[in-house]
């Protein structure tokens, strides 16, 4: 009972470690600028492909 209570006070240690890094601690997202051409023009639809025939039925 007594490795029990020492396993269950770790845990909730490293769990308030944790939050306390994700609101303290250095987690700044990089920033970086991005550029890609945009062209004016919609690209062309393209067709549908042709279904196949459905197979005709085997005569008996």
């Amino acid at each position: 009972m007594r490795l029990l209570k020492v396993l269950v006070v770790l845990i909730l240690a490293a769990l308030i470690g944790l939050a306390g890094y994700a609101y303290f601690g250095d987690m700044q997202p990089v920033r970086s600028e991005v550029r890609s051409p945009v062209s004016g023009t919609p690209a062309p639809a393209e067709p549908a492909p042709a279904e196949a025939a459905e197979p005709q039925a085997e005569a008996q």
